[in-house]
């Protein structure tokens, strides 16, 4: 059985990762989304091990010491984190796992796993970045500040991704992410696994 991949898909808010995260999950059932850990409250509405795992700071802080996090980060005073021992199990199994997390924990995964697809999610400008986040609704001028500054900081690392998809058109970006998927499981090491029979025939 061929291992599963990694698909790292990091991206500014406001870029429309969330939704084309989803629609690649709609449409191929064999990528499965990694579930991170966090010492966080959970919000209205979230649900124990569909949004997060939610545990105390005592059982994350013994997860980094046990080495049992594939990456982690404190953010806000919370820690969150990927348990390395379970996206080992998903991919030794077959399955593709996709994280969403941001370029300093994509850096994290890269230097565990070599091999993991880094997907960078970006806006068609930094203007329409801004007009997104302004058509929520839901931020002060201030906030809106603060979150394109940190858009910029994460944006300038696109270049440590393998695939970089520019959301002008969300059904087009949906085309794009899945043909990523598509076309890393079609590399020629996963096919002699999968097909090493055939492609052995073929050199005979």
């Amino acid at each position: 059985m061929a291992r599963g991949n990694i698909f790292v898909v990091t991206a500014p808010s406001g870029a429309g990762k969330t939704t084309l995260v989803a629609a690649l999950l709609a449409a191929d059932q064999n990528v499965q989304l990694s579930i991170s850990f966090t010492t966080r409250a959970p919000r209205s509405g979230e649900v124990q091990g569909k949004d997060y795992h939610f545990i105390d700071r005592a059982e994350f802080e013994a997860m980094i010491a046990a080495a049992d996090l594939l990456e982690h980060a404190e953010v806000y005073g919370n820690y969150y984190g990927t348990s390395r021992r379970w996206i080992e199990s998903v991919i030794d199994n077959g399955r593709d796992i996709l994280l969403e997390i941001d370029w300093q924990g994509a850096q994290q995964v890269k230097q565990l796993f070599p091999d993991s697809v880094g997907i960078f999610v970006l806006p068609p400008s930094i203007d329409a970045l801004e007009q997104r986040l302004r058509n929520r609704g839901l931020d002060s001028d201030d906030i809106i500040a603060k979150r394109m500054a940190a858009a910029r900081e994460e944006m300038s690392h696109f270049d440590e991704a393998d695939y970089v998809i520019v959301n002008e058109h969300i059904d087009e970006a949906v085309r794009d992410i899945v043909a990523v998927v598509r076309a890393e499981r079609l590399k020629l090491p996963t096919q002699r696994v999968r097909h090493g029979a055939l492609l052995t025939s073929l050199k005979g």
